[in-house]
């Protein structure tokens, strides 16, 4: 019997413990314990701690208290967890790291101790898809980086990485805290690894909503889409002050470094907003033509526009005039899902368009020639903006469109001595590199090195198509008569009308889509009006193209 006994002693300690963890969770199940002055103490020690952990939380919530907190939102700004809370799916957003606090002792920063230090982390859902998320904290010591906050945010990284979802990150940061030194310079150092490592696999992308100087600035650039924030979002390398100090140059904080400087001279910036709350709404709008992750397909909707809409209206948008420019959204616009494109890089670089749209329900990235904007001629910079886009669309899976009306790349000495062949290489690589399905259309003008740049069936490209009235050649009629036609229009009586004649004869014979197509260099001529209906069969046709490239660490792209 003794066995028994022990048994069931052994039940009644295990379920009298069970009582007593039953409300220790805070359950109504009453403790069967013979001594009253220890359920007394269980009840009054509780909510003293549970107390206790809603102070610590509302505390840090408080970040660097409501003074500065007031002060933030003086200079127009939210603080990190509005910005976060604004910006995640109602009531999806989940902290971490909330307690952590930093170590350093060093100039009187043990005074100056909060919880969750100068940064906020987390995870929430964008219309209902997991993203991670940080944003700097300003009301704590200026948003400073000090180690912990880098460890902070490269903790939501690395689950940013292994979940396969996009990280956002909200700067508003004074930079490096002074007071760590190295530790932290090392900090910067283990984000911008993460940064390196996660180019290709996740999304990133960078708001700018405060400062953001020195080397702050290298985690943003990293990243794969910047948002500035007008008026209150600067990026620089070095201060007014220091420019000044150094070249003897007076420049504003916002002329240096503003959304207006970096969206349309340096490019660093791809969006401007007029507010953050702007901001957030276009960073969804954003995230819903992206995967979550490079193992995903571009993003799939139910389509709400007809695959087989024709538009007549298209075969009147470009001049016959080879010089007489058009806007090329008018083409764009007609041919994408309900007219609805969203630019990328939209205020540099105007030669050349850059954007994301969707076709048949998928997702695609769009690029083409502005014939409006210096007639659609490629320099240094529309070459990176495209370079850039092109290899993005291609490491999350993204098909690409390429509307054609190119005369050539720049001429001129700024460009030449600027690197524009290296430069121009970049956007050769860039299409050769890619193994998402690539459809071409030529509309009017595709002359030269810039014709084969753009999305040329040697590129790789897997359907060419091109407009009736388009013209492929080594160069433009006139041009190329100066050159082969010099001594026959010199003999001639009427010069003028012996160039006329040749121009016109060059024109029937070269400048013309059909020897392309003769030699297979096109897949086909179309009428201009069916152009999204071929580009719906074609994509639907590559739905499941692979394609690979050579085995190799990583090819040498001219940088």
């Amino acid at each position: 019997m003794r066995p028994f006994k022990q048994l069931h002693a052994v039940c009644c300690k295990f379920e009298l413990r069970s009582k007593q963890i039953h409300y220790l969770r805070g359950t109504t199940i009453a403790t069967e314990s013979s001594s009253d002055a220890a359920n007394d103490k269980v009840e009054q020690v509780q909510p003293s701690k549970l107390d206790d952990l809603n102070a610590r939380r509302k505390k840090a919530h408080l970040g660097g208290g409501e003074k500065r907190i007031e002060s933030q939102h003086k200079r127009g700004k939210l603080t990190a967890r509005e910005r976060l809370v604004s910006f995640f799916d109602d009531g999806s957003f989940s902290e971490l790291d909330t307690f952590v606090t930093h170590r350093s002792t060093d100039l009187g920063l043990e005074k100056q101790r909060l919880e969750g230090d100068a940064v906020v982390t987390g995870h929430g859902t964008v219309d209902g898809r997991q993203v991670f998320a940080y944003a700097q904290d300003f009301t704590v010591l200026g948003g400073s980086l000090s180690l912990v906050a880098a460890q902070k945010i490269s903790k939501v990284m690395d689950h940013a990485m292994r979940m396969g979802a996009p990280i956002i990150g909200i700067n508003d940061s004074g930079g490096a805290r002074i007071q760590e030194g190295i530790d932290s310079l090392a900090g910067y150092g283990e984000i911008f690894k993460r940064n390196t490592l996660a180019s290709g696999v996740v999304p990133q992308i960078t708001i700018i909503a405060g400062p953001a100087a020195g080397g702050a600035v290298y985690s943003p650039a990293l990243t794969d889409f910047i948002y500035m924030v007008e008026g209150i979002g600067q990026m620089y390398i070095t201060g007014p002050d220091v420019v000044k100090s150094v070249t003897g140059e007076e420049v504003s904080h916002e002329d240096l470094g503003g959304a207006a400087t970096h969206a349309s001279r340096s490019g660093v910036a791809h969006f401007t907003a007029e507010s953050e709350e702007a901001c957030f709404a276009h960073v969804r709008l954003l995230l819903s033509y992206l995967p979550s992750n490079n193992a995903e397909g571009a993003p799939v909707s139910e389509p709400a526009d007809s695959p087989d809409r024709a538009d007549s209206s298209l075969r009147d948008v470009v001049p016959e005039a080879a010089n007489q420019p058009y806007d090329v959204m008018d083409v764009i616009t007609k041919v994408v899902d309900n007219g609805d494109f969203l630019p990328v890089h939209h205020n540099f670089a105007p030669n050349v368009v850059v954007g994301l749209a969707r076709i048949d329900g998928r997702s695609i990235g769009i690029v083409a020639n502005q014939a409006n904007q210096m007639a659609g001629m490629l320099d240094i910079d529309a070459s990176d903006k495209a370079a850039r886009f092109v290899r993005f669309c291609d490491a999350f899976n993204i098909p690409i469109v390429t509307l054609v009306d190119v005369p050539g790349f720049m001429p001129g000495t700024q460009q030449e001595y600027g690197g524009l062949i290296r430069h121009g290489a970049k956007l050769l690589y860039a299409y050769v590199e890619a193994t998402v399905p690539k459809i071409t259309v030529i509309l009017r003008k595709a002359y030269g090195g810039a014709y084969i740049v753009m999305g040329s069936k040697e590129m790789r490209t897997d359907v060419n198509l091109a407009w009736p009235g388009s013209e492929i050649a080594v160069m433009g009629p006139e041009g190329a008569i100066n050159v082969i036609g010099r001594r026959e229009i010199a003999a001639a009586d009427d010069a003028e009308a012996k160039r006329a004649e040749m121009v016109a004869d060059y024109r029937d014979q070269f400048a013309n889509p059909y020897v392309a197509a003769n030699r297979g260099y096109l897949d086909d001529v179309i009428d201009p009006a069916q152009t999204r209906p071929e580009l719906v069969k074609a994509l639907r046709m590559l739905e499941s193209k692979v394609d690979s490239l050579p085995p190799k660490k990583h090819g040498n792209i001219p940088l």
